[in-house]
């Protein structure tokens, strides 16, 4: 693609995708679907006198979105949550991809006799879509909760699922892949490269890291992290797995790592870019004239599939004990087909195992039924309410991420910024109370002091509205400020003010007018330190010579009611 063909295509994609989801936000129907609807109106199928033709192309490239998604849900899920998974994971998760593929199959072969053909449409067909539901469920908070981590325990074994769905599509065919490799080879592959990913995040990125954020080199920190996703994305795809899936492992290596929070911070722009344009491409795979040809087949079809999908997989959930409220919600999220389908029918073509018309009508019920995804989500919410009221109110509403271990409902968790002298007293208190809280530092050194005194402090910049973010502020009770660089301790009152204009805000400040500053911000409190340390010694010296304490209390208050204004003339003297 030439330079100017490819800015006028970004800059019509962009243009349709902003007025799409200002659209459908105003009216209430979620960005997603006002993404593919965008995609519909500039893609090549489209009647419309401006469209983009390449869509492969663009699919391609927005697939690094799926692939940094999946990286943050892996920094969030730890490696002892995904292990509380596994009866999900490898028993849910493999009976939704047999049994709903087989009911498929048997269907499909209504209109395409050889069993071969109809088994390949069930299984693929049977797959969900990781970047739909994943992405729903991250905006919503819900990741975290019974539905949330049943669907995406799924999800994953449906990734995993990926090698032996390639490897059987060349069996199927009588022209066989030049460059496909025995099952045991492939096997081999699969392991080495995991084994390339594990020491590589678990010891060379950490490593790196360290040093980079030591030297406060943060383009090599951005550069490593990126080079990290896209290098385990690239190890999987080789293997013959999802690229997504390679991401996913190397975010949760790095899960447990003192950088985790400000890697989420640095990643998370640009997922939500590429995600969009995601959404984008996926509409634009909707061929319209398809649908036209056969309206009504077409829309038996696509009915069939989301029928299937959610019988099957509500009654798998009531097996395995998830109750008919989750049953119901995990069912609907998971009704659409998913991404991976165009790679799977994309090789069957190759190697002409599918027709042409199969792979356009195949591709296109897809897509439609991505883009009926938020509807049956609300769906599947309406019904789940009206199933079980009080088990939805009371057991099956989003946890939100813990930042103490095993301690994710307490909702008095304070948030501080900066572990020097006085953080480290401020948490030593905290914990003295059994109050749970958060601590970030930028200064290597204190989080290494932080880890050796076995405390939850992290590597990041509170002033980075992008970490701020993803600390669930509406689930915290307070925010300590105890950093003495003021210009970041302004701009994270202010990032702080217009995430949660509500939540308590204390601050350190070197002199007055850096606390009048921090004030003005939005901070509740701000203690000028100077000013303080004279009045605590002016307040020990007068409880020395027998003034009550009392007294002394009322005095020092005074001072404060009154902006230090008593002793503000000392502040301004030179000293």
């Amino acid at each position: 693609m030439e330079l100017h063909s490819f800015v006028i295509s970004a800059v019509l994609l962009l243009s349709a995708a902003s007025l799409a989801v200002a659209l459908f936000k105003q009216l209430g129907l979620g960005s997603v679907l006002g993404l593919l609807v965008a995609g519909v109106i500039v893609g090549p199928h489209s009647p419309g006198p401006v469209a983009i033709a390449n869509v492969e192309a663009v699919r391609h490239f927005t697939e690094l979105g799926v692939v940094l998604l999946l990286f943050l849900i892996g920094l969030e899920m730890k490696p002892h949550r995904l292990w509380a998974l596994r009866r999900e994971v490898f028993g849910l998760g493999s009976l939704q991809i047999l049994l709903t593929g087989l009911v498929i199959a048997v269907y499909a072969q209504q209109y395409y006799p050889a069993w071969p053909v109809a088994l390949l449409i069930g299984v693929t067909l049977a797959l969900s879509s990781t970047a739909f539901v994943m992405q729903i469920l991250q905006e919503r908070g819900d990741i975290t909760s019974r539905h949330g981590s049943s669907a995406f325990a799924v999800l994953l074994m449906q990734d995993l699922a990926i090698v032996p769905l390639l490897a059987m599509v060349p069996l199927l065919s009588d022209h066989s892949a030049p460059d496909s490799l025995p099952l045991g080879q492939q096997l081999a592959l699969v392991l080495g490269m995991l084994l390339v990913v594990w020491i590589f995040g678990r010891y060379l990125v950490r490593m790196a890291l360290e040093r980079l954020a030591r030297s406060n080199n943060r383009e090599g920190f951005s550069l490593v992290v990126f080079l990290a996703v896209f290098l385990a994305a690239a190890a999987m795809h080789e293997a013959g797995l999802s690229m997504a899936l390679g991401a996913f492992l190397m975010g949760m290596l790095l899960s447990e790592s003192r950088f985790s929070y400000q890697i989420q911070a640095l990643v998370e722009p640009y997922k939500g870019l590429l995600m969009s344009l995601f959404f984008v491409a996926v509409g634009m795979s909707i061929d319209l004239e398809a649908v036209a040809n056969a309206p009504g087949r077409f829309a038996e079809h696509v009915l069939a599939l989301i029928a299937i999908k959610l019988v099957v997989m509500f009654l798998l959930g009531l097996a395995f004990g998830l109750g008919r409220a989750v049953a119901t919600r995990v069912a609907f999220m998971l009704a659409q087909s998913g991404e991976f389908g165009f790679v799977l029918f994309g090789s069957a073509l190759a190697l002409g195992v599918i027709s042409d018309e199969l792979f356009v009508v195949a591709v296109a019920a897809i897509s439609v039924s991505m883009l009926l995804t938020p509807l049956l989500i609300r769906i599947g919410d309406g019904l789940a309410m009206r199933i079980d009221r009080k088990y939805v109110a009371n057991q099956d509403k989003a946890e939100p991420y813990s930042f103490s271990e095993g301690d994710a409902q307490d909702q008095r968790r304070v948030i501080i910024a900066g572990y020097g002298r006085v953080g480290h007293t401020v948490a030593t208190i905290l914990e003295d109370s059994a109050v749970a809280y958060v601590c970030f530092d930028t200064n290597p050194n204190h989080v290494a002091a932080g880890k050796a005194d076995s405390r939850p402090v992290y590597y990041g910049d509170i002033g980075d509205f992008e970490l701020l973010s993803a600390l669930h502020l509406q689930h915290s009770s307070l925010v300590v400020l105890t950093i003495d660089h003021s210009p970041t301790a302004l701009r994270a009152v202010s990032h702080i003010r217009s995430i949660n204009p509500s939540i308590p805000i204390i601050a350190r400040a070197r002199d007055l007018q850096t606390s009048t500053a921090l004030l003005d911000a939005g901070a509740t409190k701000a203690y000028p330190e100077t000013l303080e340390s004279s009045l605590r010694l002016s307040a020990e010296a007068l409880q020395m010579i027998g003034i009550s304490s009392g007294s002394v209390e009322t005095l020092v208050q005074d001072v404060r009611a009154s902006d230090y204004k008593q002793v503000l003339k000392g502040e301004n003297e030179p000293h």
